[in-house]
């Protein structure tokens, strides 16, 4: 087939379908807790971009405790696996938010974060939703549905935890106030 390719007519087709649906409407989005304390990072244990989250959660707010609902990212099954591990982590009731990532890659690499059931379980989910699945560039439908967009595994971690300087500016306000 010449032109775009099969992959990103059905990505234009679901997101299409999808939009109508309201899914990605504004006023359906979740605002990210502004002190989140507890975590949740679903992604593969083996990925690049898990170490590149809790390395910037680390460095930023240590305070932060982070829970890991390991799945593949790519692959047969994938997005149904994706879609459980969110699912648990809504239904563990133990974190604040949660955060789907994956590093960057080819369509083909993204496409699980494409699937419908990825989509859906985003958006039926209680708990806000940061996506940082790809790098700058790479778009999926999971990034539309999801409460926050970040353009990467890293500014996933930075949006969900303020830094630990601005809670003791806060707590150092609050003392000074009582």
């Amino acid at each position: 087939r010449a032109g775009l390719g099969s992959l990103y007519e059905q990505f234009l087709q679901l997101k299409s379908q999808l939009a109508a649906e309201g899914l990605f409407d504004t006023e359906r989005k979740k605002p990210i807790p502004v002190w989140a304390k507890k975590i949740a990072v679903v992604t593969s244990p083996n990925a690049a971009a898990l170490r590149d989250v809790l390395t910037a959660l680390q460095r930023r707010a240590p305070h932060c405790e982070v829970i890991i609902y390991p799945t593949p990212v790519q692959g047969d099954n994938a997005g149904s696996k994706i879609a459980q591990a969110i699912a648990q982590a809504e239904a563990d009731a133990y974190c604040e938010l949660i955060i789907v990532c994956r590093g960057g890659g080819s369509i083909e690499d993204l496409w699980a974060f494409n699937e419908e059931i990825v989509a859906r379980t985003i958006a039926h989910c209680s708990l806000p939703v940061i996506s940082g699945v790809g790098h700058e560039t790479d778009f999926t439908i999971c990034d539309f549905v999801a409460d926050l967009r970040a353009p990467t595994p890293t500014a996933a971690a930075e949006l969900a935890a303020r830094p630990r300087v601005e809670w003791l500016a806060n707590l150092q306000h609050a003392r000074e106030l009582m």
